[in-house]
């Protein structure tokens, strides 16, 4: 038997990348149109962000709870579980996102998205990474539209918008709603790397500027 620390992380992978992006074309063929919604839910929330009226974090913290739980059982649990049993674990990480933002929102006056400084800025640009530029990466590496990751539809761009829309918040949950998306972002990268994914570098890259940004930000202070 090999010790462990001969093995490489492909020799973790439980699939190979035809059948992990073969996945999203099947996933998105099932539930469209709802891709159409999920966008707008995507304009939505970058809109209220933009107005910052302090009433708006309710409805925003709830839009991004309801996406989390959609993409937690209709894509983590209910298909991407069927090729890889670990997701089986994950998946729920995906329902307590949801409900953490629920319970942040719903707290009286502990969302704003008043920030009007560098991080804020900057968690604009990667909200809109997730919504707008996602979506249009597939022929970018050699691969059909109908394989396309969409915002409230796919893990990577939801969970990266999630991380932009945080970065343009203040409030006391906040710093509780970052390590669910942080750490997914981390082992889909991780994922994508093992297959040889020249994506990879996406989600790490959204990690890694929104754990600086927030680095910064406490240095700021």
């Amino acid at each position: 038997m090999s010790e462990w620390w001969t093995y490489r992380l492909e020799d973790f992978l439980l699939f190979s990348p035809r059948v992990y992006w073969r996945m999203f074309e099947l996933h998105n063929a099932a539930i469209w149109p709802l891709h159409l919604l999920t966008l707008a839910a995507g304009l939505a929330i970058a809109l209220l962000v933009l107005r910052r009226p302090r009433r708006h974090g309710l409805w925003i913290a709830l839009i991004l709870a309801a996406l989390f739980a959609l993409v937690g059982w209709s894509f983590l649990w209910s298909r991407y579980a069927v090729i890889n049993w670990a997701i089986a674990y994950v998946a729920p990480a995906f329902g307590l996102q949801a409900l953490l933002l629920v319970i942040g929102g719903a707290a009286r006056g502990s969302l704003a998205f008043d920030r009007r400084d560098m991080t804020g800025r900057l968690g604009l640009l990667i909200m809109a990474v997730g919504i707008v530029v996602y979506p249009l990466l597939p022929p970018l590496f050699g691969r059909p539209w109908a394989s396309a990751e969409i915002f409230g539809i796919a893990p990577d761009p939801t969970a990266i918008a999630a991380l932009g829309v945080l970065l343009a918040a203040s409030g006391g949950p906040v710093p509780l709603l970052f390590p669910i998306p942080l750490l997914w972002l981390l082992l889909s990268g991780l994922t994508l790397h093992a297959m040889g994914d020249p994506q990879a570098w996406l989600p790490l890259l959204a990690a890694a500027t929104a754990v600086a940004a927030l680095a910064l930000r406490r240095i700021a202070r």
